[in-house]
Protein backbone atom coordinates (compact mmCIF):
# COMPACT_ATOMS: atom_id res chain seq x y z
CA UNK A 1 0.00 0.00 0.00
CA UNK A 2 1.43 3.66 -1.09
CA UNK A 3 1.06 6.65 -0.14
CA UNK A 4 -2.12 8.91 -1.74
CA UNK A 5 -1.42 11.17 -3.87
CA UNK A 6 -2.43 14.76 -2.26
CA UNK A 7 -3.94 17.44 -4.52
CA UNK A 8 -1.81 20.19 -4.59
CA UNK A 9 -3.78 23.34 -4.04
CA UNK A 10 -4.59 26.14 -1.22
CA UNK A 11 -5.51 24.71 2.08
CA UNK A 12 -8.47 26.65 3.22
CA UNK A 13 -8.28 25.53 6.85
CA UNK A 14 -5.85 28.23 8.55
CA UNK A 15 -4.41 25.74 11.22
CA UNK A 16 -4.09 22.84 8.74
CA UNK A 17 -2.48 25.06 6.54
CA UNK A 18 0.16 26.41 9.47
CA UNK A 19 0.30 22.51 10.41
CA UNK A 20 1.47 21.45 6.75
CA UNK A 21 3.55 24.64 6.16
CA UNK A 22 5.74 23.11 9.34
CA UNK A 23 6.15 19.77 8.70
CA UNK A 24 6.79 20.63 5.11
CA UNK A 25 9.25 23.52 5.99
CA UNK A 26 10.92 21.57 8.49
CA UNK A 27 11.15 18.32 5.65
CA UNK A 28 12.05 20.38 2.87
CA UNK A 29 15.36 21.44 5.19
CA UNK A 30 16.15 17.77 5.98
CA UNK A 31 15.97 17.28 2.38
CA UNK A 32 18.22 20.07 1.96
CA UNK A 33 20.99 18.85 4.42
CA UNK A 34 20.72 15.23 3.14
CA UNK A 35 21.39 16.75 -0.66
CA UNK A 36 24.59 18.52 0.88
CA UNK A 37 26.05 15.81 2.90
CA UNK A 38 25.55 12.73 -0.05
CA UNK A 39 26.64 15.19 -2.87
CA UNK A 40 29.16 17.10 -0.76
CA UNK A 41 27.54 20.70 -2.04
CA UNK A 42 27.22 23.79 -0.49
CA UNK A 43 23.02 24.14 0.01
CA UNK A 44 21.68 27.63 1.14
CA UNK A 45 17.77 27.33 1.43
CA UNK A 46 15.39 30.36 2.11
CA UNK A 47 11.70 30.34 2.95
CA UNK A 48 9.40 33.39 3.95
CA UNK A 49 6.08 32.34 5.46
CA UNK A 50 2.94 33.78 4.75
CA UNK A 51 2.92 36.24 7.50
CA UNK A 52 6.68 37.37 6.16
CA UNK A 53 8.72 35.11 8.82
CA UNK A 54 11.77 34.30 7.32
CA UNK A 55 13.74 30.61 7.91
CA UNK A 56 16.55 29.55 6.31
CA UNK A 57 19.16 27.27 6.15
CA UNK A 58 22.82 26.48 4.91
CA UNK A 59 25.29 23.63 4.68
CA UNK A 60 28.80 24.42 6.12
CA UNK A 61 29.61 27.78 7.51
CA UNK A 62 27.31 30.24 7.33
CA UNK A 63 29.49 33.09 7.83
CA UNK A 64 31.29 35.07 4.73
CA UNK A 65 33.72 32.64 2.88
CA UNK A 66 37.40 34.69 3.46
CA UNK A 67 38.71 35.41 -0.31
CA UNK A 68 42.23 36.37 -1.46
CA UNK A 69 42.70 39.84 -1.79
CA UNK A 70 44.58 39.36 -4.69
CA UNK A 71 41.84 38.56 -6.87
CA UNK A 72 39.54 41.41 -6.22
CA UNK A 73 39.92 44.69 -7.69
CA UNK A 74 40.65 47.85 -5.96
CA UNK A 75 37.30 49.45 -7.32
CA UNK A 76 35.24 46.06 -6.10
CA UNK A 77 36.74 47.13 -2.48
CA UNK A 78 35.76 50.62 -2.77
CA UNK A 79 32.79 49.04 -3.43
CA UNK A 80 32.65 46.16 -0.56
CA UNK A 81 33.58 48.57 1.58
CA UNK A 82 30.54 51.45 1.06
CA UNK A 83 28.42 48.79 0.93
CA UNK A 84 29.37 47.37 4.51
CA UNK A 85 29.05 51.45 5.58
CA UNK A 86 25.85 51.40 3.88
CA UNK A 87 24.65 48.11 6.16
CA UNK A 88 26.23 49.51 9.01
CA UNK A 89 24.80 52.85 9.23
CA UNK A 90 21.57 51.12 8.82
CA UNK A 91 21.68 48.72 11.87
CA UNK A 92 22.96 51.58 13.95
CA UNK A 93 20.03 53.57 12.77
CA UNK A 94 17.67 51.03 13.52
CA UNK A 95 19.48 49.90 16.93
CA UNK A 96 19.12 53.56 18.07
CA UNK A 97 15.80 53.74 16.82
CA UNK A 98 14.59 50.25 19.04
CA UNK A 99 16.69 51.94 21.91
CA UNK A 100 14.43 55.03 21.55
CA UNK A 101 11.60 53.51 21.45
CA UNK A 102 12.42 51.44 24.75
CA UNK A 103 13.90 54.40 26.35
CA UNK A 104 10.23 56.10 26.14
CA UNK A 105 8.53 53.17 26.67
CA UNK A 106 10.56 52.85 30.15
CA UNK A 107 9.95 56.01 30.83
CA UNK A 108 6.34 55.65 30.78
CA UNK A 109 5.88 52.83 33.16
CA UNK A 110 8.27 54.66 35.08
CA UNK A 111 5.40 57.52 34.98
CA UNK A 112 2.77 55.12 36.03
CA UNK A 113 4.66 53.18 38.48
CA UNK A 114 5.30 57.02 40.21
CA UNK A 115 1.53 57.74 40.01
CA UNK A 116 0.54 54.48 41.63
CA UNK A 117 2.93 54.68 44.55
CA UNK A 118 1.45 57.99 45.25
CA UNK A 119 -1.77 56.99 45.65
CA UNK A 120 -0.34 54.06 47.28
CA UNK A 121 0.90 56.76 49.64
CA UNK A 122 -1.53 58.89 50.47
CA UNK A 123 -3.93 55.12 50.92
CA UNK A 124 -1.52 54.53 53.12
CA UNK A 125 -1.38 57.39 55.10
CA UNK A 126 -5.18 57.28 55.66
CA UNK A 127 -5.28 54.35 57.31
CA UNK A 128 -2.30 54.86 59.23
CA UNK A 129 -4.32 57.76 60.25
CA UNK A 130 -7.47 56.41 60.76
CA UNK A 131 -5.62 53.38 63.12
CA UNK A 132 -3.76 56.34 65.12
CA UNK A 133 -7.10 57.78 65.76
CA UNK A 134 -8.83 54.28 66.38
CA UNK A 135 -6.58 53.50 69.11
CA UNK A 136 -6.17 57.11 70.87
CA UNK A 137 -10.15 56.59 71.44
CA UNK A 138 -9.75 52.71 72.30
CA UNK A 139 -7.49 53.90 74.91
CA UNK A 140 -9.34 56.77 76.23
CA UNK A 141 -12.44 55.04 76.24
CA UNK A 142 -10.76 51.86 77.89
CA UNK A 143 -11.94 51.12 81.67
CA UNK A 144 -8.72 51.96 83.56
CA UNK A 145 -9.20 55.56 82.35
CA UNK A 146 -12.82 55.58 82.81
CA UNK A 147 -12.53 54.45 86.76
CA UNK A 148 -13.60 57.23 88.96
CA UNK A 149 -15.63 60.37 87.75
CA UNK A 150 -12.89 61.14 85.71
CA UNK A 151 -14.23 61.98 81.98
CA UNK A 152 -12.24 60.83 78.96
CA UNK A 153 -9.14 62.17 78.33
CA UNK A 154 -9.95 64.07 74.53
CA UNK A 155 -7.57 63.03 71.76
CA UNK A 156 -4.14 64.71 70.83
CA UNK A 157 -5.61 65.65 67.77
CA UNK A 158 -8.74 67.29 69.20
CA UNK A 159 -6.71 69.63 71.94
Amino acid sequence: MGRRKVEIKRIENKSSRQVSFCKRRNGLMEKARQLSILCDSSVALLIVSSTGKLYSSSSGDSKLEETNGDNISIESLISLEEQFKTALSVTRARKNELMMELVKTLQEKEKMLRAENQVLVSQLTKMEGKRFLETEYERAMSPENSSGNNPPETLPLLK
